[in-house]
């Protein structure tokens, strides 16, 4: 889409991100692992990254007002600070890396994880400083990367067992220095034009408050696990038509 995109274009925009800010907030990965492979059929890689960015920094915001409480800030600051350094890392690499790799990449990603989760539904990190740093390393570099980080840093949080209202408020302010960084550095390099910004920005705004809200109500009445299955599902789907998309 461009700057000439129509209204009906808008409003499927808006309820592919609307989708994906629910489906994020249910399963604490956060709605870049789904908006990333879905957004790949409305822009080029440069401007999936940098809407991401901006759908995320909004998104995060909003989480925080909804699960504020609940934000455990020690687990904040041991991965927080790896991810956001990493993720600067990462957003630079995408100004000389041909980004055709970073979405076969992005899609290798998203099936392996998938399908490794699938598989062994109950495998969990031991918890500790090094997990927390490395772990958050890790998520944040992919986040600034390839656009999404959140599965990663999911596993991570998960190993401390945490309640689930706590796992998404935490996770919530951990990915908003993340995503601040990045999308700093992708909008620094021009990724998205500032008549773009302008169109998308309510957009964006909208569906990450909504979407975040709807998440909560459905967290507080559904089996975790059943969404689980079903979203790990939906993942190497969109993992596989990025990869056969790109090569074919």
């Amino acid at each position: 889409m461009t700057a000439g995109t129509n209204y009906f274009d808008l409003i499927i925009f808006f309820l592919v991100t609307l989708i994906t800010e629910v489906l994020g907030t249910v399963g604490g990965f956060g709605s870049s692992v789904f908006f990333v492979p879905a957004a790949q059929f409305f822009f080029s890689m440069q401007v999936v990254l940098a809407v991401t960015g901006l759908l995320h920094v909004f998104s995060n915001i909003s989480k925080l007002v909804l699960f504020g409480k609940s934000i455990n800030w020690r687990i904040v600051l041991g991965l927080g600070i790896s991810s956001t350094l990493m993720c600067i890392a990462g957003a630079y690499l995408t100004t000389i890396v041909e980004l055709r790799y970073a979405k076969v990449g992005l899609g290798v990603f998203l099936v392996a994880l998938s399908t490794f989760l699938l598989l062994l539904p109950s495998f969990s990190l031991k918890p500790g400083i090094g997990i927390q740093i490395g772990g958050g390393g890790v998520a944040g570099f992919l986040a600034g990367f390839i656009g999404t980080g959140g599965a990663i840093r999911g596993l991570v949080l998960a190993s401390f067992n945490l309640e689930k209202n706590v796992f998404v408020g935490t996770s919530a302010a951990i990915d908003l220095g993340v995503d601040v960084s990045r999308t700093a550095v992708y909008l620094d390099n021009g990724y998205l034009s500032l008549e773009s910004v302008m169109i998308y920005l309510p957009v964006l705004l909208a569906a990450s408050f909504l979407g975040s809200y709807i998440g909560k109500k459905l967290l507080d009445r559904i089996p975790a696990a059943m969404f689980r299955k079903i979203m790990l599902s939906l993942i190497l789907v969109m993992g596989a038509a990025l990869i056969v998309g790109e090569v074919a």
